[in-house]
């Protein structure tokens, strides 16, 4: 049994949601706390309460960074939250996303993992507060980057410079990048079955539809519940030697990720992936935490009559 802090920018990518989902339908794992990151971390916040209360949780959620340590614009798609009414009233922690997640690694040192799947100001920033705090953190399992090829993958790039701080402080970690995640997908048989799955099902079932809608698609990749998955079910991936990340800072080439095998290194990266069976664990966990929670008398699809 993991303890596993979730930090993410839940509500632009619907593959966020579809991670806390994920996470909580996960009985190998005790998620403790959310934490929230680039943009309106407040509205962000309170979209994960909301997921939380549709699986009958009652999770810490606490917002985080607002802008990037870069400098670089935030990204916002437009439709975040819109599907939920009445967020503000979702209680979230009045802390701060770095400070308290430099009080949980004080209070449990080595104990605790961290899922980092949105840019890594979060983290930047609680080690920049603490720089003891690299060595307390168990393992971090971050979703970012793209290796062997010259993409910016948006993370990384969203914000180069907590990248690169985060991944090179010696923090045991895995990545799982844009060449590994992009050969998953979920299409309409696993929606169906994913929105069959009390509120919470047909409160994410929803939001899928709205990104497929953004991108006139039929489909997306889920590129965060990839990630995570590696913590869970690693017989499903394979992983590189130990090695450093060189991440570019500034300039055409912002974010862009280099792996090099390196001994003395705390890092690893996803290498193999088993696509198909990682994408029907994705749907059972998410299916599974609705289930948990059905709806009760008189509540219809999550929304109450």
């Amino acid at each position: 049994m993991h303890q596993l802090i979730l930090d993410t920018d839940i509500g632009s990518d619907v593959d966020d949601a579809m991670a806390l989902a994920q996470l909580m339908g996960s009985p190998d794992l005790d998620l403790v706390e959310v934490h929230t990151v680039y943009g309106d971390t407040r509205l962000r916040a309170q979209l994960a309460r909301r997921y939380a209360a549709l699986a009958g949780r009652d999770l810490v959620v606490v917002p985080g960074v607002v802008e990037p340590l870069s400098g670089r614009k935030v990204w916002w798609a437009g439709h975040e939250g819109t599907l939920h009414d009445d967020l503000e009233r979702e209680t979230v922690s009045a802390d701060s996303a770095p400070q308290r997640l430099v009080a949980r690694l004080r209070e449990q040192p080595g104990e605790l993992d961290v899922a980092a799947i949105g840019p890594l100001t979060n983290v930047a920033q609680a080690l920049r507060l603490e720089p003891q705090a690299a060595g307390w953190i168990r393992h971090l399992w971050v979703m970012g980057g793209s290796f062997g090829d010259e993409k910016s993958e948006h993370n990384f790039k969203s914000d180069d410079v907590a990248a690169q701080v985060v991944l090179t402080a010696g923090i045991p970690t895995t990545i799982t990048g844009l060449e590994i995640t992009q050969q998953v997908t979920i299409e309409a048989s696993r929606l169906e079955r994913i929105r069959a799955a009390g509120p919470l099902g047909a409160a994410l079932g929803a939001d899928i539809e709205q990104w497929w809608a953004y991108w006139s698609e039929t489909w997306n990749v889920p590129h965060d519940p990839v990630a995570v998955l590696a913590l869970s079910r690693p017989e499903l991936f394979r992983f590189s030697e130990a090695g450093r990340v060189t991440i570019e800072v500034g300039g055409d080439g912002a974010g862009r990720s280099t792996f090099a095998p390196d001994p003395a290194g705390s890092v690893r990266v996803v290498t193999e992936v088993d696509a198909e069976q990682v994408a029907e664990e994705i749907t059972t966990r998410i299916v599974a935490a609705g289930q948990a929670y059905p709806a009760p008398h008189g509540e219809i699809d999550g929304d109450r009559a």
